[in-house]
């Protein structure tokens, strides 16, 4: 998909991208289940280019009641992190500090005190701009990630996150299916 590579490279504005969400067909949850490679999807959100920079690996979908919402690469293995304990509220009203190498070098300090074993979100159907499709649901933060499907292995992601006036955007690539 040619508009694809053109977000991914130059970015969308918000209304641009939420037409591209918004054209695409739903995915049931059962599509999802899996492990799947993250890519942020540029559109001057507040959060855009973080979670790459701090070495976000994607997510792990193992059934609709145990969801991985966030795994990173930590040197040779991968670690699930509990996000109700990332810092998100600070590096939205940090952002220049958390954009710096020793933030991300604490960041890589910390993470295996960050790390869980239990799952930290749930898979369901919700309805989102006027369409049932899946959905992530944290357990512990105000934020459900809604997906559409682009393809058999790609899913568009909007992250609905009360923090901020406007969805962030991703792409999930599935690695493997559980």
């Amino acid at each position: 998909m040619p508009w694809l590579k053109i977000w991914a490279d130059e970015g969308l504005t918000t209304a641009a991208a939420l037409d591209a969400f918004d054209s695409l067909p739903v995915v049931t949850p059962e599509a999802m289940i899996g492990s799947w490679r993250g890519g942020e999807l540029p559109t001057g959100h507040p959060l855009d280019g973080l979670l790459a920079f701090y070495g976000w690996r994607g997510k792990r979908f193992v059934d609709a009641e145990r969801v991985d919402p966030l795994l990173f690469d930590r040197e040779d293995e991968v670690l699930a992190l509990d996000p109700a304990r990332l810092p998100l509220g600070l590096a939205l009203a940090l952002p220049r500090i958390a954009r710096t190498d020793a933030a991300r070098g604490l960041f890589r300090l910390v993470q295996p005190l960050i790390s869980t074993r239990k799952p930290r979100a749930r898979l369901r159907s919700v309805a989102h701009r006027g369409l049932v499709s899946a959905a992530m649901i944290y357990d512990d933060l105000p934020i459900i990630d809604h997906f559409r499907q682009i393809d058999p292995d790609r899913v568009l992601g909007l992250m609905d996150l009360r923090l901020t006036p406007e969805p962030f955007f991703f792409l999930l690539t599935r690695e493997s299916r559980s």
